[in-house]
């Protein structure tokens, strides 16, 4: 991608820069024309004054001219001072460097846009702080080598989560709240630019024909973008980040979402084989769980993951990492998760672990579990361990084949052996609140036990309190595992010895 391309036109650069700053004008228009409508003779006979007596028109002034205003207006005319500086240095900077240079050199890049950066002010006369000087150069920086006013949102390690609703709204997500920002960006044209440059290099598209688009970034970070017509605030972008360093079990712990308890049965359902459904909603960490979980697996096996964008990040040498492939302009070329589901059995998986299944793939997903391919792990939206099971059955349907509710049942209570429920709590908190048993059928049910529940047993300061709790009941499968040669201790259930034997 060309530098002007990246930008847009130096046409439109300038033309951003001419109305950097609209509303001085007119608002000195407005404030003029306000003076002159409300001098009116009504006033000037109830103040005793005639409408050229300056004594009295400046008291109005001065009454009408509150001090928070005044601190709110230099502000805005702050910022527009810096945006305006910004798009003029902007502006020298594209005519006088390279439009074909390639920008897939950052370093280099960076270095020649510094060095034509500082020939600039010094050329323009311009007199900045140090401070100033490096805000603005990052600023100028992020615009031609990453992705605009969001760049320092994604830097900040804090933040979890980017959602730009339109140019005037950003929003954050932080210890699972959410903030608004300051950011904005000068127009819709500039929110298009970003996104075009974070899906043009993977061969995405985004336009009228095609509004909506799922994509990642360099360092894995999941996209979501949908445009006009179909989105009435502008372009809409929500960015998930990818944690540069992936969450281990020993961070859960320390987070509260587990226990070292759950840890060691986690460890020891994964090693003997179970087939696991990682459920909950949007955003309470069923991926960041679902990583951590493929971390227990044994570097000797062979793993086919399968996702619609590459978020999981196995630690182990032997892992085929498959990703699902939109139509193209002419509807096709297609690839769907269920096509590799189907692809990754011929491929002689020991695991395969699926991103998310949402609609008919779980059929195939299912039969895999049911043929040999025994601790094989996914994720399914849900609000519980329940309704987990009633999706799993819609999602079958959704296949396209008859297929009697029964024999779907069937298929499930001898695929899935554990659920695993995780909650986002009100307080921002991601927590496993369920782990389940899938034990069998009983006439047309299929029959749950659960094995360890969340239990809140307060709040303080707006944190909620509590763990979860082993029920007492030990798992029909822990028999299972001494083929694997693991055992685990009574204690983990919440039972003695005594009550075993």
């Amino acid at each position: 991608m060309s530098l002007l391309k990246r930008l847009g036109t130096t046409q439109d650069l300038g033309s951003d820069s001419s109305t950097a700053n609209p509303q001085q004008p007119r608002t000195q228009t407005r404030s003029s024309g306000r003076s002159q409508e409300e001098k009116t003779p009504s006033e000037g006979q109830g103040t005793g004054e005639g409408p050229g007596n300056k004594s009295g028109s400046g008291e109005l002034g001065a009454l009408r001219r509150p001090s928070i205003g005044t601190q709110q207006k230099s502000e805005s005319q702050k910022s527009d001072n810096f945006n305006e500086l910004k798009n003029r240095i902007q502006n020298r900077l594209i005519s006088e460097l390279d439009p074909r240079m390639d920008l897939g050199n950052q370093e280099e890049v960076r270095r020649t846009v510094e060095e034509t950066f500082a020939s600039v002010l010094e050329s323009e006369g311009i007199v900045l702080t140090r401070v100033e000087r490096m805000r603005l150069f990052e600023a100028i920086a992020a615009e031609i080598l990453g992705f605009g006013p969001i760049e320092p949102l994604l830097k900040d390690e804090s933040v979890s989560e980017v959602m730009v609703n339109g140019p005037r709204q950003t929003y954050v997500e932080r210890a699972g709240r959410l903030e608004r920002t300051d950011i904005t960006f000068h127009d819709d044209d500039h929110v298009m630019r970003v996104i075009d440059r974070i899906v043009s290099p993977l061969g995405r598209r985004i336009d009228e024909s095609s509004p909506m688009v799922d994509a990642r970034l360099p360092d894995g970070s999941r996209i979501n973008a949908i445009i006009p017509p179909i989105s009435l605030v502008g372009p809409t972008l929500t960015i998930r980040k990818f944690a540069k360093d992936p969450l281990t079990s020993d961070d859960l712990v320390r987070f509260g979402t587990l226990t070292p308890e759950i840890v060691t049965f986690l460890k020891a359902c994964v090693e003997g084989r179970l087939n696991m459904i990682v459920s909950g909603g949007t955003g309470s960490g069923k991926t960041t769980m679902l990583n951590v979980l493929s971390s227990f697996i044994p570097h000797d096996e062979r793993i086919v993951t399968i996702e619609n964008a590459a978020e999981l990040q196995l630690r182990q040498d032997h892992v085929v990492t498959l990703e699902s492939r939109p139509p193209n302009i002419e509807g096709r070329g297609e690839v769907s998760i269920q096509d590799l589901v189907v692809n990754s059995l011929r491929m002689r998986p020991d695991r395969v672990v699926v991103g998310e299944c949402r609609a008919g793939e779980t059929l195939d997903m299912l039969q895999a579990m049911n043929t040999g391919h025994d601790g094989s792990l996914t994720t399914v939206h849900s609000n519980g361990p329940r309704d987990t099971l009633a999706r799993l059955e819609t999602m079958c349907l959704m296949a396209g084949y008859d297929l009697p509710i029964r024999a779907i049942r069937e298929q499930i209570a001898s695929a899935v052996d554990l659920i695993l429920h995780q909650s986002r709590l009100k307080d921002g908190s991601r927590r496993v609140t369920y782990i389940t048993e899938v034990q069998g059928m009983e006439g047309d049910v299929i029959v749950l036990q659960d094995v360890f529940t969340f239990e809140q047993t307060g709040q303080e300061n707006g944190k909620i309190i509590g763990s979860i709790k082993p029920t007492g009941i030990r798992p029909k499968f822990v028999e299972q595992f001494e083929n694997h040669g693991i055992y685990l201790p009574p204690n983990i259930f919440g039972t003695s010895y005594e009550r075993l034997f």
